[in-house]
């Protein structure tokens, strides 16, 4: 349990980050990043599985580039439960945004596993 909470206040920073980079991502201050983080994280237990075993064979030909794409799908999903909270404009801004919030989470989980 504590690990997921610790997940999902990582997971807020970097789409906080995401938000600060990006015009196009908006974020209703700390309290919006950490519901996104939640809500994010429901959908990558529950979507992105089966998103991943669909598109199996074309992450294969892309070498897992897909996987990015697939993540960008899980961010509009949650832009779309959460409303005016959270707001990406476009489907190449939430690739961007997949892509920048995957490694800032390999970046602040390897300073959290030390």
């Amino acid at each position: 349990m504590r690990s997921w909470l610790l997940h999902i206040i990582l997971n807020a920073v970097a789409i906080f980050v995401v938000a600060a980079l990006f015009q196009a991502v908006q974020i209703d201050g700390v309290g919006g990043a950490l519901l996104a983080a939640f809500i994010l994280s429901i959908l990558n237990a529950i979507v992105r599985p089966i998103l991943v075993i669909l598109t199996l064979p074309i992450t294969i030909l892309t070498l897992g580039f897909f996987l990015f794409v697939v993540n960008a799908i899980t961010l509009l999903l949650t832009d779309a439960i959460l409303g005016t909270m959270f707001e990406i404009e476009g489907f190449f801004t939430a690739i961007l945004a997949a892509i920048v919030i995957s490694l800032l989470n390999l970046i602040l989980n390897s300073f959290v596993k030390k």
